[in-house]
C-alpha cells in the first residue's frame, strides 16, 4: 500500500503538547509515518527573516526523542528531517533508523553520504533541485530502495504548477520507487499523485488551520487526514492490476446473457 507520512514539521508551533496531539491525530488517521524536524536556528545568519521563527519552533534533542518514544508508545513510525549531517547523526543516537532529506538538502553530500550509511529507508524529496543534482544525489545515496518524491517548494502551490507527471520522469530515469510531498490547499493534488502510482505521500497536518504560521492553510486538519488515508487505500484498491480479468460475477453474467441472446426468436 502507499506510505502515507503525516508532516508535523513546525505546525507543533514549538509547543511540546500540540507536538503529541499531532501524533495522536496521525496515528488516529492511520497513517504510516508521523514526521518532525530537526531544525539549528543558530546556524542561521543573523540577517535571515526566519531565524527567530526557527528559534520559536525548534525542537531540541531531548524534546525530539521524548516524541520519538511517545509516538513508539502509540504505534506509529517517526520519521525527522535533519537540519545537517550532524544533526542527522544525533538522531540515529536516539534510535531512528528511517530518514526524511528535505528539497534544499539535496546537494549536502556529507548529509547524503552519513544517512546512506545509516539508515534503514530513505525518503528525499525534489523540490528546487535540477535534474543534475537529483542525479548526483542518487549516486551518492547508491541504494535501490530509496523514495524520491516528486515536489514543487511552492507554499502554497498553485494548481498549475504541480506537473504530477514528473513522477514518471523520476521512476523512469532513476528506476526507483517514488511518491509526491505536497505543498497545495487540500487533499485533491496527493490523491491524484496515489491514482497515478505513487508509493509515498507526504502531506502536512496541522490541528487548526487557524493556527499562526505559513504551513497551517496548505495543511490537512485531522478529518482531512483521515479522509486522505482512507481514499488514498481505496484508489490503490481500484487500480488493481495490469491484466484483464473476467470476475466471478461477470462470468455468471456472461453465461446467462450469452445464452439468452444465443436463443432469441
Amino acid at each position: 500500500m502507499c506510505i502515507i507520512i503525516a508532516e508535523a514539521g513546525e505546525n507543533h508551533l514549538g509547543d511540546m503538547d500540540i507536538a503529541r496531539k499531532m501524533i495522536d491525530i496521525s496515528k488516529a488517521a492511520e497513517a504510516d509515518y508521523v514526521k518532525f524536524q530537526y531544525y539549528d536556528a543558530e546556524a542561521c545568519s543573523d540577517d535571515d527573516p526566519e531565524k527567530e521563527w526557527f528559534r520559536k519552533v525548534q525542537l531540541d534533542l531531548d524534546k525530539l526523542s521524548s516524541l520519538y518514544k511517545y509516538a513508539e508508545k502509540m504505534g506509529i513510525p517517526f520519521l525527522c528531517t535533519p537540519w545537517d549531517a550532524g544533526k542527522a547523526d544525533e538522531l540515529f543516537s536516539l534510535g531512528i533508523r528511517d530518514m526524511k532529506i528535505a528539497s534544499f538538502h539535496i546537494t549536502d553530500d556529507e548529509m547524503l553520504k552519513l544517512v546512506n550509511g545509516k539508515a534503514r529507508r530513505v525518503f528525499m524529496s525534489t523540490g528546487m533541485s535540477s535534474v543534475e543534482e537529483i542525479d548526483a544525489a542518487v549516486a551518492i545515496m547508491n541504494r535501490a530502495d530509496i523514495y524520491l518524491l516528486h515536489c514543487v517548494s511552492e507554499y502554497p502551490l498553485p494548481e498549475e504548477h504541480v506537473n504530477m507527471n514528473t513522477m514518471d520522469f523520476l521512476r523512469e530515469r532513476y528506476h526507483c520507487k517514488v511518491g509526491y510531498s505536497d505543498h497545495t490547499l487540500g487533499i485533491l493534488a496527493p490523491l491524484v499523485a496515489v491514482a497515478r502510482g505513487a508509493e509515498v505521500i507526504e502531506k502536512h497536518i496541522t490541528l487548526s488551520k487557524t493556527y499562526f504560521g505559513t504551513d497551517h492553510i496548505l495543511s490537512a486538519d485531522p478529518l482531512e487526514l483521515k479522509i486522505l488515508v482512507e481514499y488514498a487505500h481505496k484508489i490503490q484498491v481500484m487500480l488493481g492490476g495490469k491484466e484483464k480479468i473476467i470476475t466471478a460475477t461477470e462470468r455468471r453474467s456472461q453465461d446467462f446473457l450469452r445464452y439468452r441472446f444465443s436463443h432469441k426468436q
